[in-house]
């Protein structure tokens, strides 16, 4: 690969970078505490192939007023490469999508078991009032490890995608530590079929009551919940739970 074609995707690749930080996309990938090192490392990299250009453009200026400079043979060097870098231009700058119901079937749902191990006697009760609105990975959390039974007749909302698998529809999350390739699904049961009619990926809204004792080492740590209501709504722009 010739100098201008590596500076060229250096600067290419600091701008999608800084373009992402700025736009939201970058929630896709990895936690919003990252985004300041994501527009730094982006904006150095852009700094970084213009030094070079620059560089290299006062260094062919300067060889082409030499005597035996030989237009003809340097004039279309660069050209190719400019011409070439259009698609990867394109590919750079567009964003692929957050991960989603294809990686809750690729990956077996679970709650971590150090968070499992340190919460399991210490769940604190739940808010007063009539829905308790609840992120997936705590309603997973509560309704496999709480002995207390802190979710037992309580009607909580909970915001997720839908997936469908081996029968069932379930309401899923993705929660990732720190990127999204550290990502593992927390899903639960949807009771009732008003949710069968729905596409995959579907984002949702849904309050109800989970059925005790349904969250369990042997199906994943996926507790039955029964529908109360249920609302389509936009995909978050951060699609992850923490």
């Amino acid at each position: 690969m010739k100098r201008e074609t590596q500076n060229i995707l250096l600067i290419l690749l600091g701008g999608a970078l800084v373009k992402i930080a700025v736009n939201g996309d970058y929630l896709r990938y990895v936690k919003p505490a990252q985004q300041p090192w994501i527009i730094a490392g982006g904006a150095v990299m852009v700094l970084l192939g213009a030094v070079a250009i620059v560089r290299d453009l006062l260094a062919a200026r300067a060889k082409a007023a030499e005597p035996d400079h030989d237009d003809h043979d340097h004039s279309h060097s660069a050209r190719p490469a400019w011409l070439l870098l259009v698609p990867v231009l394109a590919v750079f700058l567009v964003a692929p999508p957050a991960l989603g119901a294809d990686s809750v079937l690729r990956t077996e749902a679970r709650v971590p078991a150090s968070a499992a191990a340190a919460n399991a006697a210490a769940f604190p009760p739940l808010p007063t009032g009539n829905v308790v609105p609840l992120t997936v990975n705590e309603f997973v959390s509560r309704a496999g490890w709480d002995a207390a039974g802190t979710l037992d007749n309580r009607t909580v909302s909970l915001t997720g995608f839908i997936v469908h698998t081996g029968g069932r529809t379930l309401l899923a999350r993705l929660v990732i530590s720190c990127c999204a390739a550290d990502a593992f699904p927390v899903t639960v049961h949807l009771r009732g079929g008003e949710a069968d009619h729905l596409a995959s990926d579907a984002w949702i809204q849904v309050t109800g009551q989970v059925v005790p004792g349904t969250a369990t080492k042997d199906n994943s740590y996926t507790p039955d919940f029964t529908l109360a209501s249920m609302a389509t709504v936009p995909a978050p722009k951060d699609p992850y739970e923490y």
